[in-house]
């Protein structure tokens, strides 16, 4: 047998490969359509409910939980952060002054860095998801 008469009963090596290879480009390239359709496709339904939902008691919770995040996250952590590294200097007790640097640490991350995190997520989060929220502006 040949090589030539292999190749002509079914497909090649060379042709497997290259519908191979354009399968991922292909997926990869309707992926990217769908994503930029959906960012850039503003939510229809938000232009009907408008300034309504921003008179309801539930925007009115939304907000009240937004602020207590935005403001109660830092200033606890930080209260906790700053107790905790003023106290570690006093205490004698290594298994004590570990709790308060774990402490210490734990303020930090979530009273300082995770709450301002949170505080932009859950903007975005009411501006540009829930229907009507652009128009309360939280």
């Amino acid at each position: 047998m040949s090589p030539s008469s292999t190749s002509a009963s079914g497909p090649t090596d060379d042709t497997a490969s290259g519908i191979a290879r354009q399968t991922p480009t292909l997926g990869r390239f309707g992926l990217t359509v769908g994503l930029l359709s959906l960012a850039a496709v503003e939510p229809a339904a938000a232009q009907s409910i408008g300034e309504s939902f921003c008179e309801t008691d539930m925007a009115t919770t939304i907000q009240n939980l937004f602020t207590v995040i935005q403001f109660g996250g830092p200033l606890s952590g930080g209260t906790l952060a700053l107790g905790a590294a003023v106290a570690t200097p006093v205490v004698r007790r290594a298994d004590v002054k570990k709790e308060l640097k774990e402490i210490r640490n734990q303020g930090v991350i979530w009273g300082i860095i995770v709450a301002p995190l949170a505080t932009a997520i859950v903007q975005f989060l009411l501006n540009n998801v829930v229907s009507g929220g652009s128009s309360c502006t939280f």
